[in-house]
């Protein structure tokens, strides 16, 4: 039996309200964008989760809320406080404790993309993978058949892709 981990950062998100609390910013015109577009590309790479697990963060949750009307069957989804801007070690707590062979993480950087590089056995050759930008996305699986027997570089990058892999650059039409 092998585990599925998918590993996301948040879509982009809005500063226009510098003395706003982080925790309730919210996803940008760029990062509704994206979130769709990973969503619709997770969806056609057949890579479904059982599981999200969620930062309680608004913009972590809103990026989710756009991936998952494009996953079949939909997964279920668990908010957690702890995955605010959460440590490597701290998130990967929380993923040991599931019981889903497949499970994604919507999460935060500087921890979501810590993770990302302590699990895989080989870096995918893609120039962003090193600074995770935001709605990077990647996809590892495990020959294990529980997570508490996951280790370090013990991941297979299945998949690596980041929004403007799959949306370039360009500036949304008012």
């Amino acid at each position: 039996m092998s585990l599925r981990l998918i590993l996301i950062r948040h879509a982009k998100s809005g500063w226009n309200d510098p003395g706003a609390d982080d925790h309730a910013r919210v996803l940008n015109q760029r990062g509704h964008e994206s979130a769709i577009a990973i969503g619709e590309w997770l969806a056609k790479q057949g890579y479904m989760p059982e599981l999200i697990l969620c930062s309680d963060a608004t913009r972590t949750q809103e990026t989710a809320a756009l991936i998952i009307p494009h996953l079949h069957p939909q997964p279920r989804l668990q908010l957690s406080s702890a995955l605010y801007h959460a440590a490597p070690d701290t998130i990967l707590d929380l993923i040991r404790r599931s019981e889903a062979a497949s499970i994604a993480v919507v999460g935060h950087n500087p921890g979501i993309g810590m993770l990302a590089r302590g699990l895989v056995e080989t870096a995918p050759d893609h120039a962003r993978f090193g600074d995770y930008p935001t709605c990077a996305t990647t996809v590892l699986d495990f020959d294990a058949d529980r997570w508490n027997a996951i280790q370090p570089y013990q991941g297979r990058i299945v998949d690596f892709i980041v929004p403007r892999d799959l949306i370039g650059t360009r500036t949304p039409v008012k």
